[in-house]
């Protein structure tokens, strides 16, 4: 349990990051972050895998390219249903969760170091 809560306060900060990073990437406050973390993470484990199964054969094509436009669009979803949380259109959702991924990816490793 308690690596789920560090998981989900991580990525509540990278989201965080992120949208200082990223301009069309709005997180109001810590808070809806903490509830964007929640719901990208419901969005993830159920819209996701549909998505993935879906185009298939688009991301066998294009060598899984098209997995960045699946991961978008899960954030846009996911900005679209969070308060608080909102991605201003889909080229801001690209880049997003490609900065989004490098900066979890890397909180994640140094709490890893840490702990």
């Amino acid at each position: 349990m308690p690596r789920f809560l560090l998981t989900w306060l991580l990525t509540a900060v990278a989201l965080v990051i992120t949208a200082h990073l990223v301009k069309g990437f709005v997180v109001t406050s810590f808070v809806a972050a903490l509830i964007a973390a929640v719901i990208l993470g419901l969005v993830n484990a159920i819209v996701r895998p549909i998505l993935v199964l879906l185009t298939l054969p688009i991301t066998f094509v294009t060598l899984g390219l098209f997995l960045l436009v699946i991961n978008a669009l899960t954030i846009w979803l996911a900005g679209v249903i969070s308060p608080g949380f909102h991605v201003l259109g889909f080229v801001p959702a690209l880049i997003g969760s490609i900065v989004l991924t490098i900066v979890a990816s890397v909180l994640n490793f140094v709490a890893e170091q840490v702990l």
